[in-house]
């Protein structure tokens, strides 16, 4: 995992619109939430609509949330480029949405699942890699998950942006996240994964 205390691991990745976003151009935010998400994980889906309402909440406050996809889209199509931005329409992202297509930033992040969050600080340090919340889609049958159960509602993650904001040190108390693997080309997984 990367160590709390760690500087902002530099990207430059294409976004949904055709843009180019870097780590550069969040540079003078209050803090920086990057978020390693996909389309078709039942854990993202489970918390799509709470990733919209943190990016709605936050980002006003000077906090900069950008999403990010590494999966292979060989063997995963429906987390394409494309299908990408059909997914941040229909959510309401209102954060850049990159796709990771090397899955090198991935590697760099230590990112491990969909979703994984780190959080950075106004000098981009990481004060906070961990869950959003302790919720998780409750499984009816392959493929069938039920969200209605235990609903997203952001706690842990929201505590550490709350904290941070008002200039309190964040919990150290931090919860890894749970959600599906990071779907590695074949050959190119990490040695991290599977630890």
């Amino acid at each position: 995992m990367l160590k709390l205390g760690s500087p902002a691991p530099d990207f430059s990745l294409p976004d949904t619109e055709g843009n180019t976003v870097s780590l550069d151009d969040f540079k003078d935010a209050k803090a920086l939430l990057v978020m390693f998400i996909c389309n078709h994980c039942p854990f993202v889906v489970h918390v799509a609509d709470e990733l919209a309402r943190l990016g709605n909440d936050y980002q006003p406050r000077g906090v900069a949330v950008v999403a990010i996809s590494a999966n292979d889209i060989e063997t995963h199509p429906t987390d394409s480029p494309e299908k990408m931005k059909q997914e941040k329409a229909l959510r309401g992202y209102t954060f850049a949405y990159l796709y990771d297509e090397s899955q090198a930033v991935a590697k760099v992040y230590t990112a491990a699942c969909t979703p994984d969050f780190f959080l950075f600080d106004a000098g981009k340090k990481l004060v906070y890699r961990g869950q959003l919340d302790d919720s998780r889609p409750t499984r009816i049958s392959s493929g069938n998950y039920d969200s209605q159960k235990s609903p997203a509602h952001g706690a842990d993650l929201r505590a550490a942006l709350d904290a941070l904001l008002s200039g309190q040190p964040v919990s150290d108390k931090q919860i890894p996240a749970m959600g599906c693997n990071i779907k590695w080309k074949s050959g190119n997984e990490p040695d991290y994964f599977g630890d």
